[in-house]
């Protein structure tokens, strides 16, 4: 596939994406919705129970805290969940198999649904930090691009994440583990509304297994510390490490989970 022709296939992916995003007024106006008013409910609490009380947990800001957490959250589980869902929603309406005799093959896929998806966590997240500078929460970029990087290699990860769940969609259908857990506890896990250091032992050396927890943890330094771009680079080795195991484990399992449900002939059951 020629350079042209694959810009013009990204382009076409975005353009499709958001003009669909975009024509449903109601639901965007609720996806907008669903990422402020977090923040808000956050921000309540955190006031409501006192900036002493708060304290307690390390935090000297707990909205400016939050917002970065909710913010970047965003690029795990949705894109997770997202993904895996469109694959079921592929084999409920018998298209998956089209894929397989397309040029664009099963990777192709999968790499291309993703794109919308973190374009869509990108307004996301940039809404969500727009609502924290309402809520009083100041800013200190110094170095931008080391907290681009860090967004980068938390993409990297996620996709090598999305790789995993959507294999083993294609193979048990419904009742996804990792889209579930990704869902329901990277919010208690990872550092995005508390800081682990208030977890039980156990569950506290289970978060730092998660990308995510690394990956706030440097973009609050870097984005309300101030803090230099050699202070966050255990943390981008940390990230690095994560982006090497899981893109090819990632792809490992995506391939498999397709070829065992084509040996299988249960591609395209649901």
């Amino acid at each position: 596939m020629g350079t042209s022709v694959k810009a013009r296939l990204y382009a076409f992916l975005y353009l499709r994406g958001f003009k669909i995003w975009y024509s449903y007024k109601t639901q965007m106006v609720l996806n907008v919705l669903s990422w402020v008013l977090p923040v808000f409910t956050y921000y309540f609490v955190g006031t409501s129970l006192g900036r002493r009380l708060v304290s307690t947990t390390g935090v000297t800001n707990y909205t400016a805290f939050i917002v970065i957490g909710l913010a970047f959250q965003g690029y795990v589980s949705s894109v997770i969940t997202t993904l895996s869902q469109r694959i079921r929603n592929e084999q409920l309406y018998g298209t998956i198999e089209y894929y397989l005799l397309s040029p664009l093959n099963v990777t192709g896929f999968l790499l291309y649904s993703a794109l919308w998806g973190f374009v869509l966590n990108t307004v996301n997240a940039v809404v969500i930090l727009a609502a924290g500078a309402g809520l009083g929460v100041k800013y200190s970029i110094t170095d931008l691009p080391i907290s681009l990087l860090i967004v980068f290699e938390l993409i990297i990860s996620t996709l090598g994440f999305a790789m995993i769940s959507g294999g083993i969609s294609v193979v048990v259908k419904a009742g996804n583990p990792i889209s579930f857990f990704f869902s329901t506890f990277t919010s208690l896990m990872s550092s995005t509304v508390f800081p682990v250091s208030v977890l039980p032992t156990v569950v506290r050396d289970v978060s730092y297994a998660i990308p995510l927890t690394w990956a706030l943890q440097g973009l609050r330094e870097t984005m309300l510390a101030g803090a230099p771009s050699y202070s966050v680079l255990p943390i981008l080795e940390v990230l690095g490490i994560f982006d090497i195991i899981l893109i090819p484990l990632g792809l490992a399992v995506y391939r498999y989970c397709f070829n065992l449900a084509r040996r299988r002939g249960t591609l395209g059951e649901y």
